[in-house]
């Protein structure tokens, strides 16, 4: 039995160390917030509850994965989740309307044709099982395989080359996807949109970034009763449940190196503590800028990874009035102009009316009764704004232009505010430590959007969590504590998730 010491009681660090405690370890998570779930939080007021991180599940095999692993009770049992239908609806700049049905290839389909017109659909489905041969070639090694010490082979791109004439031509990236292959402006908004979610730009994003729509539009979206945050406690629960023991409002300032091996930790206050192995699932580049592990020992990746200079802003709203019956959980209003959207973001500046996602949950458990209602808007903006400007700043322009947009999906919204609270990445780097959203880990770009391996640069130091292998997403997430527990339990010999 080994001493675990974790920084952070992040999603990722929180479910290894459930499986690290299910093998038999003592583990012990240090979390210098009051409270669990890193990115997954909430925000309460006046009988109102809102998720202040990720608003669905996708892929939830991952955390059901988690808790047939580490107790009696499955997923199901702890949480309460329902499919989303329709999954989404997009509104684009034309004006164009189109609500795509939740784990339907043909429906979607169907809905494109009948939405944009002849052609559309057939071209959207074609581009998806492209995407599914990228899924298939990559989903083993990239997500549920440790990343090997030589990483060249994921700089080639696994999206297929699409026949042209007598040749076979290569899109570099999602932009040159949706301008090639899917030939309609609005098409290539609702691919671009899948990349924007994570924070990343399609016109530089790989090809391979076509696997985030296909896995959405296969496997689903999928709400937890009382929010996201109902899922972030269930692990919790189930840490305790294994006898983790969780220390917090006590933030970590260093790792104890001895002869190039991790044994312990330093803590701002109560002095060194000793371990066996140290589990961090703080950001990695926060990990390193903070000096938490040796300069000689730096690893520069993860500061330059795609997507490391997004974040995002929520507005959360209360509403006098009832959510009608045919409201749609979650809308995404594109933006006029994504091109300038992302020149704005890469110049760190909040820029024109960006795209817009409005999540209307409809949960009974986060509204006061029924003649009131609760609505998210989010918008990916630059994680730092130009020349040091502060989002304190900019948050309320910003804010007004968010629900401006969105009222082409809740007509009438901005008469029926009763309060509204704005959250930028500046909370998003109180709350985290780092003010970016990671992007998942994706093959292609030579190499560029890979996040940093699970085994630190010290031996018996590991990362779990968005920034390391295999990156952002929650799913993701429960995936690399997956991955570090294997490779803790089962040491060298460990060759991935089953």
């Amino acid at each position: 039995m080994a001493r675990i010491a974790v920084i952070g009681a992040g999603m990722g660090a929180m479910a290894a160390a459930a499986r690290l405690a299910a093998a038999g370890h003592r583990v012990t998570v240090y979390e210098r917030l009051s409270t669990h779930g890193g990115s997954v939080g909430r925000f309460e007021r006046d009988g109102f509850a809102f998720d202040s991180g990720p608003g669905l599940l996708h892929l939830p095999a991952v955390w059901r994965d988690l808790f047939v692993k580490t107790g009696k009770e499955p997923l199901e049992q702890c949480v309460e989740l329902t499919q989303v239908d329709p999954a989404s609806r997009h509104v684009f700049a034309d004006g164009t309307d189109v609500l795509l049905p939740n784990a339907s290839r043909a429906g979607t389909v169907s809905a494109l044709e009948a939405a944009l017109g002849p052609g559309s659909g057939e071209r959207w489905g074609e581009f998806l099982g492209r995407a599914r041969d990228a899924w298939e070639r990559s989903r083993r090694p990239l997500l549920e395989e440790p990343l090997p010490a030589d990483t060249s082979p994921f700089a080639r791109d696994p999206y297929p080359a699409l026949r042209q004439g007598l040749l076979r031509r290569s899109a570099r990236t999602l932009g040159e996807i949706g301008t090639r292959e899917l030939r309609d402006p609005r098409l290539a908004a609702l691919l671009g949109s899948h990349a924007m979610a994570y924070g990343l730009d399609p016109r530089t994003a790989p090809a391979a970034a076509a696997v985030l729509p296909y896995m959405e539009q296969t496997f689903g979206s999928w709400y937890v009763k009382g929010g996201l945050r109902a899922l972030a406690d269930a692990v919790y629960e189930r840490c305790l449940a294994r006898k983790v023991e969780f220390v917090l409002k006590t933030a970590v300032t260093g790792v104890l190196e001895k002869d190039g091996r991790a044994v312990g930790l330093e803590l701002e206050h109560g002095g060194p503590v000793e371990a066996d192995m140290v589990v961090s699932g703080a950001p990695v580049p926060s990990l390193f800028e903070n000096h938490i592990v040796a300069r000689d020992h730096r690893e520069e990746r993860p500061h330059r990874r795609p997507g490391a200079r997004t974040g995002r802003v929520a507005v959360h709203l209360a509403l006098r009035g009832g959510r009608p019956d045919d409201a749609v959980h979650r809308t995404v209003v594109h933006a006029p102009d994504p091109a300038a959207e992302w020149d704005a973001i890469d110049a760190g500046r909040t820029g024109p009316r960006p795209t817009v996602v409005v999540m209307r949950p409809g949960d009974p458990l986060l509204r006061p009764d029924d003649d009131h209602e609760t609505v998210t808007l989010t918008a990916t903006v630059p994680a730092a704004l130009h020349g040091g400007q502060a989002w304190a700043d900019a948050a309320g322009a910003a804010a007004d232009r968010m629900v401006e947009a969105a009222e082409a999906a809740v007509p009438g919204l901005r008469e029926r505010i009763l309060w509204r609270e704005v959250r930028t990445p500046d909370d998003t780097r109180r709350d985290t430590a780092w003010a970016a959203v990671p992007a998942p880990a994706l093959a292609g770009g030579a190499g560029a959007f890979l996040p940093a391996p699970n085994a630190g640069p010290l031996s018996a130091l590991y990362f779990a969590g968005g920034w390391a292998h295999p990156g952002g997403g929650l799913a993701h997430a429960g995936m690399s504590g997956a991955l570090v527990a294997g490779l803790i339990v089962e040491g060298a010999d460990f060759r991935g998730s089953r």
